[in-house]
């Protein structure tokens, strides 16, 4: 099948066929042709599947016929982060570059002004986060009487950041004969009700069973002491088999740190964090598509928002409080139909953790044994001293008369390290320590 056996018109064909897509994804061929016939949809997909071209297109082209007016968009994209926001307007001016279809951006962290402007002129298309719309529409800057076509995407993250209340409540404030698209990963209770609400008679498309990772991703897990984590990191960066990647964590502190430490390690590096300016994200993010950067730190604000392709490799540097958020997190590779690798790095006190990851998931993840990266040490740490032999402890002379025995002298030890870079793999020294059980054959002759 190919996107003109979807009934998308000349105009929308030759941008697709500009941005060098051959044929369409399974959740496009399965909700493009009911999107262009007014029905309500329900779209259950994984990340990196084509999810937002699969409302985008069809959108377009209903779009076409008809005309805005001032305050008043005819269609409205809800999105939970400012990143996906951004990444949606992207695709809008990408394959409506052949359309007269006027769009505006509704976004915390930029000024409202130029927002307001535009919403003045009136627009075709509203792309807009929860909290931003709700602020305009207090004000009066802004009228949901004349939208026509309503899109809540990423449900199950607006869920995870308390947006629901807010999407009920703009819901009701938009024309009951409108046309509604609901797209999420997963379909939790809220998520149900939610679309048993306001949508009518929906379509139910499922291209994926719900919270399954891509079977283009390679999984991995690192067992790893605690203090070890960033000398575990650096040797998967510095891995053959490493082209670029997103270094997750869930702090923005510990983004700030480690993006700090990847540089003083002579690593290109940047970072996307929450108190971070959306113009300063936006220009971090450019840098990684250019290539300009290769490593790009990011907290969970980016796990659902980067749309990047050719990304080698995704590290968990926490591990996820959410289990779904690892779905979103590993998804930044292996897009497009092309392969990643997505590694986690977990300590014993993770261990619950993954646990209700893997059954989200429906399988464990395949543990570090399957990765054992060599690296060169670390360029921040000190050089590794030479291992010292413990002393043998002399041995017990016996009393002779009345002299009592001496007392035992304590064996002595090997002295402590101060956590130098040993010359073997630092994952399978740590390996060795935390993991339980015999360790594969190949990382058993490498680390002896």
């Amino acid at each position: 099948m190919t996107f003109a056996d979807l009934g998308l018109s000349d105009q929308l064909l030759r941008a697709v066929d500009d941005s060098g897509y051959p044929e369409p994804t399974p959740i496009q061929r399965a909700a493009i042709p009911s999107i262009l016939m007014g029905k309500d949809l329900i779209g259950i997909a994984q990340t990196g599947t084509g999810k937002t071209a699969a409302f985008v297109l069809p959108m377009i082209d209903i779009l076409g016929h008809g005309r805005s007016r001032a305050r008043m968009p005819r269609s409205l994209i809800l999105e939970p982060t400012r990143e996906l926001a951004q990444q949606v307007s992207e695709n809008f001016e990408k394959y409506g570059k052949y359309n007269k279809l006027s769009m505006a951006l509704l976004i915390g962290g930029v000024q409202m002004g130029d927002q307001v402007k535009a919403l003045e002129k009136g627009v075709d298309v509203l792309i807009a986060t929860p909290g931003r719309l709700m602020d305009l529409f207090g004000r009066g800057k802004i009228l949901l009487t004349g939208c026509e076509l309503l899109v809540i995407d990423e449900a199950d993250r607006m869920l995870d950041m308390g947006f629901i209340p807010d999407i009920e409540e703009i819901c009701s404030k938009l024309p009951k004969s409108r046309q509604t698209l609901l797209f999420s990963a997963t379909m939790p209770p809220p998520i149900q009700k939610l679309a048993a609400k306001f949508l009518n008679d929906p379509k139910r498309v499922e291209v994926a069973r719900p919270a399954t990772a891509n079977v283009n991703i390679e999984q991995r897990l690192v067992v790893v002491r605690g203090d070890k984590k960033r000398d575990a990191l650096r040797d998967i960066l510095r891995h053959e088999e490493f082209k670029n990647a997103i270094v997750f964590s869930n702090r923005k502190t510990t983004v700030r740190e480690l993006a700090t430490s990847l540089k003083r390690s002579g690593f290109s590096v940047g970072q996307i964090q929450g108190d971070m300016d959306q113009s300063d994200r936006i220009a971090e993010f450019d840098r990684f598509k250019k290539d300009e950067i290769n490593i790009l730190v990011a907290s969970d604000v980016a796990a659902r928002g980067l749309d990047v392709k050719g990304v080698s490799h995704v590290v968990n540097f926490d591990v996820p409080w959410q289990p779904d958020d690892y779905i979103h997190r590993i998804g930044r590779t292996g897009r497009a139909g092309m392969t990643g690798i997505a590694i986690t790095l977990a300590t014993r006190e993770d261990a619950e953790a993954v646990e209700r990851i893997e059954k989200l998931i429906g399988h464990k993840i395949p543990r570090a044994g399957e990765v054992a990266p060599t690296a060169a040490p670390a360029e921040d740490a000190p050089p590794a001293e030479p291992e010292r032999e413990a002393r043998k402890p002399r041995p017990e002379r016996k009393p002779r008369g009345e002299r009592k025995p001496a007392a035992a002298k304590p064996e002595p030890q090997p002295e402590p390290r101060d956590e130098p870079v040993p010359e073997r793999s630092l994952v399978v020294e740590d390996l060795k320590n935390e993991w339980n059980g015999p360790l594969p054959g190949f990382l058993s002759q490498s680390a002896g």
